[in-house]
């Protein structure tokens, strides 16, 4: 299954956050084996993967959904995109930063 996150690094975790209703979660629950690619669109092509299993812990007071939307969409589309009347508390999926692997493609482009 292949679908787009948004995510942070924390700690000695990537952290993605998804919903009480989200498909992964079934997924994840059934195999935790998962791979997170993040890879940039523009030079220099840096991209990182991390794969290994997933670790599911609550979301308790959407404290990293709102670090997360924050990061994306500023204060206050933040504060919006995590009223909790509108989307109820989710789980946060844990990858290792320990099992990334790097790379960036700068010294191959001209």
């Amino acid at each position: 299954m292949t679908s787009p996150v948004w995510f942070r690094v924390e700690g000695d975790w990537f952290e993605v956050v998804v919903a009480v209703s989200d498909g992964k979660l079934d997924h994840l629950r059934a195999d935790p084996r998962c791979s997170l690619l993040v890879f940039e669109a523009v030079k220099p092509f840096r991209g990182v993967q991390v794969m290994g299993e997933a670790t599911i812990v609550p979301d308790h007071g959407t404290r990293t959904r709102l670090a997360i939307a924050t990061a994306y969409l500023g204060p206050e589309g933040g504060l919006a995109y995590t009223d909790v009347a509108r989307r109820p508390p989710g789980f946060i999926i844990r990858l290792p930063v320990a099992a990334a692997k790097a790379w960036d493609l700068s010294d191959k482009l001209p």
